[in-house]
């Protein structure tokens, strides 16, 4: 049974930064791509970045440049390092492991808002 814990989320000024952590719990971290999503009110969920089982990256392009995702197999953690926050990096953060595209399990999110 895999579970999903994320952390790291707040309140921060225009600029700031944040860093968002997800442990994962069960067998197939090591094995699995993860990645972290971002839904803002009243829009769908989108995916921020990806890293696969081996450490390759993938950004939307809303992130490129100033969010960095990174894994420690060892301790099932996945990290999502955010700086120069934006307002419109407000939303709920989730962290999913996918299984294979179109199944995954998520977490149960964490809230990140971007205001003075």
């Amino acid at each position: 049974q895999v579970q999903l814990v994320e952390s790291g989320g707040g309140l921060v000024q225009p600029g700031g930064s944040l860093r968002l952590s997800c442990v994962a719990s069960g067998s197939i971290f090591g094995i699995s791509t993860m990645a972290w999503y971002r839904q803002a009110p009243g829009e769908q969920r989108e995916l921020v970045a990806y890293i696969t089982s081996s450490g390759n990256t993938n950004y939307a392009d809303s992130g490129k440049g100033r969010f960095t995702i990174s894994r420690d197999n060892a301790k099932k953690v996945v990290d999502l390092q955010m700086n120069s926050l934006k307002p419109e990096d407000t939303g709920v953060y989730y962290c999913e492991l996918i299984v294979r595209p179109g199944q995954g399990y998520w977490g149960q999110g964490t809230q990140v808002t971007v205001s003075s």
